[in-house]
Parts: structure tokens; sequence; C-alpha cells
């Protein structure tokens, strides 16, 4: 988790002298440190979509495989999880940026907004757990080795579901909910 919270302690540092000097303006301060953190906020969720992007290739390269085998018993499924693969990656794409949606309504607390950036950051952890599990699925597909394809498909869903999930928590987080996994 330290290195997620680096990333923001990074953008604090990398300021500009000017930007440095209106910080210690009063009022100003604060308002450098939502924009900080809105900006984390952005890079992490932007990090996660690219990654997933790179996923969603592999994975169209696995579908365009079964389906030059004719494996037609798993292109249904596989053609439904790559469209709930999408819809789950671009929820994260088009997330409310930097929060501002709730920014309009609510007064966020600093303190809230540390634990959303480390929150995304955990959200980075389910993101790679679905790389690792596609390029072991691609892996396979292209050595010719079909036998646990139903297999690898479900551990992909079951992962999707588990990202989108928390990803859905989100809100909560910002309207003052727990996580669990946080505590």
């Amino acid at each position: 988790m330290s290195e997620r919270k680096g990333l923001h302690e990074k953008a604090k540092e990398e300021m500009r002298l000017s930007e440095r000097i209106l910080a210690e303006l009063p009022g100003f301060r604060g308002y450098k440190e939502r924009e900080i953190r809105r900006e984390t906020d952005k890079l992490v969720r932007n990090h996660m979509y690219l990654k997933l992007t790179e996923a969603r290739k592999d994975l169209k390269e696995v579908f365009q495989k079964l389906s030059d085998r004719r494996l037609y018993e798993v292109l249904t499924d596989m053609d439904r999880f790559i469209m709930r693969f999408d819809r789950v990656a671009e929820k994260i794409n088009h997330a409310s940026y930097g929060y501002a949606g709730f920014f309009n309504v609510l007064k966020i607390e600093e303190e809230k907004l540390d634990k959303m950036v480390t929150f995304d950051g955990g959200l980075i952890d389910y993101v790679q757990k679905i790389i690792e599990e596609t390029n072991v699925f691609k892996g396979e597909v292209m050595k010719q080795e079909f036998e646990r394809v139903r297999e690898h498909l479900q551990k992909l869903s079951d992962s999707l579901e588990s990202l989108e999930k928390t990803f859905d928590e989100r809100g909560e987080t910002i309207l003052g909910g727990e996580i669990k996994w946080l505590r």
C-alpha cells in the first residue's frame, strides 16, 4: 500500500515553485491538496483502464483462436464475458473524474480523500490478478491446450465480478460507508 500512497506524495513533491508558494496561502492549500488527490485518482483509474484494455486484446485473440478451432460450446460464454469485461473497463474509465460528481453536492474531508486514493490503489490488485489469469489462459490456448478453457473462463469471470463489486463500493467510501478490507 505504501507504493500507492507514494504516488500522491510524489505528486506533492513535484509541484512547481509557484504552486508551492500558492499552497501556503490560506484556503489555497486545501484546494491544491484536493486537486492532487483528484489527479492521483485519475492516474490510478487510467492505469487500470489501460491494463484492462491490454488484457481485452489478449482475450480477443483467445476468442479468435477458439473460433478458429470451432469450439462452439465455449464461444457464447466467451463472447458474453468479453462484453461484460468491456462494460466494467468502461465503468472504470468513465467514473467521476477525481470524485468531482460528489464534490458538487458534498463536502469531502481530506481524510476520506486519502482513504479513497488507498481504496483505488487496492483495485489495482484486482486488475493485476485479471491480467495474470488472462496471460495463463492465453498461453494455454496458444499452445493448443483447450482442456481448461471453461475453468479459465470461470476464474476470470469471478475475478471480474470481484473487481466490479469492489469498484462499485467507491461511492460508499466517499459517502462514509466502511470498506471491510481497508480496516
